[in-house]
């Protein structure tokens, strides 16, 4: 389904309040950009709500204030009290539009909404494998039935959303976008001048897949290669503790690199030849983006959300998902072949360009609340 043409209503600048997770995922990540991008449009006047958690970073909240953001915290310790909070936010704030992002955030946010009588609500769905269960699906497909509109972040998203029983013409794709500035100079950093290394830029999650890249590039060493890797990223010590594991008992502590929160990503991307996302399941990632930006030769595990971004022998490679030979093969490939590397990252980039840049994806979510009326049941 296309998103519609513009239809801005009468009677001034629509408030939309963006909620959304405080642990800074692609989800949290997403907003902010759209909130930066509404404000310094005009069009659209934002406010970011985030539900708070233990690794909400008060510096990153900071940032964002200090940007001119205006940024609220509400509860997240019980469902009931992030409801409650919001709700009471709502009815101060009088949003003339509820953008709730990601799982149960858009449960949460939209239930907060009906009760203060928003207007107009539009549930935006991050990935293709939320965990569903049999009350929050009841849930979901209720709200869904009094909501504006149902995004999914990838064609595969929306496509899930119907699957899930979500009513069809309620439901549209927006891709995720990136801001391409940060790689504009990835042109003048030709691949043959790259380190011929391999980056993963991901958080250390139950999501994200970072083992089975490990593993493949040990079997990479048992065929004489041994590229420089580098993990980009924090996360969950549980995760980032059997990744640091598993390197040690496989020998590669001086080849793999535990970067931790890299603030200089497009920098890193540009430096390197091949970006690798190895993953269980995604809505739309960033992070490969970005890779495609920065003119990476792209690997991707073959997952729902990334299906649709990578093409297979035109814009990357895409291996089964948690098969570390076949990620190991695409690798060699890759490392061996340096025409069809620079090839592919030269499509990648290039798709990335057309496609994924965040002034479309802003374009897109703005046309789309301009042109949505009032909900009948919504009160002021």
């Amino acid at each position: 389904m296309t998103v519609p043409a513009s239809g801005a209503p009468a009677g001034g600048t629509r408030r939309v309040l963006h909620f959304v997770t405080g642990g800074f995922s692609g989800a949290t990540q997403v907003a902010v950009e759209l909130c930066l991008s509404q404000q310094k449009a005009g069009r659209l006047q934002p406010i970011l709500v985030l539900r708070q958690k233990r690794t909400t970073d008060p510096a990153k909240v900071q940032a964002l204030r200090d940007q001119g953001l205006e940024v609220h915290l509400v509860p997240g310790w019980a469902h009931f009290a992030t409801v409650s909070a919001l709700r009471r936010l709502c009815l101060a704030l009088r949003p003339d539009v509820m953008m709730a992002h990601g799982f149960p955030e858009h449960l949460l946010g939209r239930e907060a909404a009906l009760e203060a009588g928003v207007p107009v609500i539009v549930q935006v769905e991050h990935s293709a494998r939320e965990r569903y269960r049999f009350f929050s699906l009841a849930q979901a497909r209720r709200l869904a039935a009094r909501s504006s509109k149902l995004v999914g972040v990838s064609e595969g998203v929306r496509q899930r959303l119907v699957s899930l029983g979500m009513p069809e013409e309620l439901t549209l794709a927006i891709p995720n976008g990136i801001r391409l500035a940060r790689f504009a100079e990835a042109d003048a950093h030709p691949h043959a001048q790259r380190e011929a290394g391999i980056v993963m830029s991901a958080r250390f999650a139950r999501q994200k897949d970072q083992p089975t890249l490990i593993r493949a590039i040990a079997l990479l060493a048992e065929r004489g290669l041994r590229p420089p890797v580098y993990l980009a990223g924090s996360g969950h010590p549980l995760y980032m503790g059997q990744s640091e594991r598993l390197v040690k008992r496989l020998g590669l502590e001086g080849q793999v690199r535990f970067l931790g929160y890299h603030k200089e990503m497009p920098r890193l991307l540009m430096s390197q030849r091949i970006f690798v996302l190895s993953t269980h399941w995604e809505g739309m990632p960033l992070a490969l983006l970005e890779g495609m930006a920065a003119g990476c030769a792209c690997v991707a595990s073959l997952v729902p959300g990334v299906e649709g971004v990578l093409e297979a022998g035109k814009t990357g490679l895409l291996t089964p998902e948690g098969d570390a030979r076949a990620m190991a093969d695409a690798l060699e490939q890759l490392l061996r072949d340096e025409a069809l590397a620079q090839r592919l990252g030269q499509a990648a980039r290039q798709r990335a360009i057309e496609e994924h840049s965040v002034e479309l994806m802003m374009q897109r979510y703005e046309d789309l609340v301009m042109s949505l009326p009032p909900l009948p049941s919504a009160r002021r």
